[in-house]
């Protein structure tokens, strides 16, 4: 785990607001309507839903997603011409343990 690249990838506002809109997602994105039912990527939100809300280019928001999954902060699914992103409760769970036994 790169402790200093998932504080880089929080460092940015936008960013830091993905994942907060991510540890709830039924409450900020609506459904996932071309997520297929037998799916197994529960929480899953596509690119596009997240760039909605954020109010960016899918393009960016691709590129910021793609530095959060790099740092151990979100997973992906591909499926279709959808990516599907969520939070990754293990990476999350041993950056805060590192920032707890470090500081």
């Amino acid at each position: 785990m790169d402790t200093i690249a998932i504080i880089k990838a929080l460092s940015n506002e936008t960013r830091f607001k993905i994942m907060e809109w991510l540890k709830e997602p039924e409450v900020h994105f609506g459904p996932q309507s071309h997520m297929p039912s037998d799916c197994d990527f529960q929480g899953g939100i596509c690119v596009g839903s997240i760039a909605e809300k954020a109010g960016l280019a899918q393009s960016v928001i691709s590129g910021y997603l793609v530095k959060m999954q790099k740092s151990g902060l979100l997973e992906s699914k591909r499926h279709c011409q959808w990516t599907y992103y969520r939070r990754d409760e293990k990476g999350i769970q041993q950056f805060k343990e590192s920032i707890r036994e470090s500081l």
